[in-house]
């Protein structure tokens, strides 16, 4: 703590999960920075897949490293204390302050464990407090999770610690908003309740006279203002939190700017394997004018794909039998022959080995790979945490490393050459690509470069376009999400409830049946 004036704040709930909170969060914070307001993002607590690691190697979630880029400020353990990575439907490995600590039932977590964190958590968020004028929290779920009330740290847990305003976002394109949003409110406690200033509402599609009837009666039945409607805006979808609740299979994603006339199309295929994660390694290829990116699960929809990808999984022997089982490992297998490319990232890199000996994340011993690339993995207890810079193809490629399991290469050709402080990474045969490095198609003249190779390997008349920018992209995105903020929400009204927090006078919303609406009389 330094003793500064202690800087002001605001979380951002949700009437379910994915309501837009990650993207709702960002985009305030591209907006406040713009106003020359030091922003930083905070989460309590992240249970998700899709991971970071931080310049002084820190692992937190990939969503708190996307709202850093958005609030231009350079991400920290401080900004996600607690990360959830799930094993399964009932454990996850708990990493605190960047860390991992062990494995833990959700029993187990929510049965003392998680409550005891919520000093460690409250204690970050004043540190951001004590140095940034604002910090835009994201909660988890919905604060009306009320089985879960009582060791809550990342909704009405930490804004009661920190008196923080809580501002409820709800997703009007899944329909049921209006009782999303008095439902929430009905369901909390009075001191909660106290907190709650209003509500935001997002993903509208249409004429917005059309909704007002409707917000203005919610604020006579719960006496909170709507502090904005966002507009429906496709292609947002950055970061996604949690692969586990996002349905990926036959989801395809492409760049928005078509091939030039005469080139073809390439095809990438994403193995969907169980518990996968950091499946974002696939968003630059998408990027690409030309590339088409789809998630499958089945052999058939491997068969046309010029590149396929085994991306990285929080369970890596699971995930081998579940290629196996499906039929894309013996798919895998035949394109290896044929000479067809291949790429695995991190535990798809594993699984393209010759053998896994893994004590510590199935507790499987010994299994046998798909026997493409000359590589034997050991799992260690310990995790690597990196963020490491190389060179492959001749060109200049970053990453970040996130894995329990050491490969030793014992034959082939480098991945990644010339590693900075290190030797080369990863391994390849032919056209089968191995690296344990997330990020590096994000870096532009290796993606580019690798693309060609692919094209070249499967007779496609396609050349990457000699000007995209990943980084450019996604400052785009995030200014996108600045400007749906600053264009249609009350700016003035939000950025007084940053700066002073909740209303005073928000009255208690009973949970009984709400007065019939002629009986509403007049707004709040």
């Amino acid at each position: 703590m330094t003793g500064r004036r202690r800087g002001g704040g605001l979380l951002v709930a949700g009437t379910t999960s994915d309501a837009g909170k990650s993207v709702v969060t960002a985009g305030i914070c591209r907006w406040l920075v713009r106003q020359g307001v030091r922003t930083a993002p905070f989460k309590g607590q992240n249970m998700s897949l899709n991971s970071f690691v931080t310049r002084d190697g820190a692992e937190i979630g990939r969503a708190q490293a996307m709202q850093a880029q958005a609030a231009r400020v350079e991400p920290t353990a401080l900004m996600n204390p607690v990360l959830l990575k799930p094993g399964g439907d009932r454990s996850s490995q708990v990493v605190l302050m960047g860390r991992p600590v062990g494995e833990m039932s959700a029993r187990g977590y929510h049965g003392g464990r998680q409550e005891a964190l919520l000093g460690t958590v409250v204690e970050c968020l004043e540190e951001l407090r004590s140095t940034y004028d604002a910090v835009i929290c994201e909660g988890a779920g919905s604060p009306a999770e009320i089985n879960l009330r009582r060791t809550d740290i990342v909704n009405m847990g930490v804004a009661r610690a920190g008196r923080l305003p809580v501002l409820v976002v709800g997703d009007i394109d899944r329909g049921g908003v209006f009782a999303s949003f008095f439902g929430t409110t009905a369901l909390l406690s009075a001191e909660d309740q106290g907190l709650v200033a209003g509500y935001l509402v997002n993903k509208f599609r249409g004429d917005v006279s059309l909704l007002e009837p409707g917000l203005d009666m919610l604020r006579r039945l719960t006496g909170r203002r709507t502090y904005g409607v966002l507009p429906y805006a496709s292609g947002l979808g950055i970061d996604e939190e949690d692969g586990l609740r996002v349905s990926l299979r036959g989801t395809v994603r492409e760049s928005a700017v078509t091939p030039p006339v005469g080139e073809e199309v390439l095809r990438i295929a994403v193995c969907a394997v169980p518990l996968m994660s950091n499946f974002t390694d696939v968003d630059a290829l998408a990027a690409e004018p030309g590339v088409v990116v789809r998630f499958a699960d089945r052999p058939e929809e491997l068969a046309d794909a010029d590149l396929v990808i085994v991306p990285g999984t929080r369970g890596t022997v699971r995930a081998l039998d579940w290629l196996r089982k499906r039929g894309l490992a013996a798919e895998l297998v035949r394109r290896a022959a044929e000479g067809r490319p291949v790429l695995g990232i991190c535990g798809g890199f594993q699984m393209l080995g010759e053998h896994i000996e893994d004590a510590v994340e199935s507790r499987a011993g010994s299994v046998t790979g798909l026997g493409l690339l000359p590589v034997r993995v050991r799992f260690a207890a310990g995790k690597t945490l990196a963020r490491p810079a190389g060179t492959a193809l001749g060109e200049p490629v970053e990453g970040y490393e996130i894995h329990h399991g050491v490969a030793e290469v014992l034959g082939g050709e480098p991945f990644i050459t010339a590693v900075a402080g290190g030797g080369p990474e990863g391994c390849r045969v032919g056209e089968v690509w191995g690296t344990h490095w997330h990020g590096s198609l994000e870096s532009d003249g290796f993606r580019r470069q690798f693309l060609r190779r692919v094209a070249s390997a499967t007779g496609r008349r396609f050349v990457p376009a000699p000007d995209t920018s990943f980084g450019a992209l996604r400052e785009e995105q995030l200014d996108r999400l600045g400007d749906l903020v600053e264009e249609h929400a009350d700016t003035d009204a939000l950025m007084r409830l940053i700066e002073r927090g909740a209303p005073t006078d928000l009255p208690f919303v009973p949970p009984g049946a709400p007065p019939a609406p002629g009986d509403l009389g007049a707004p709040v």
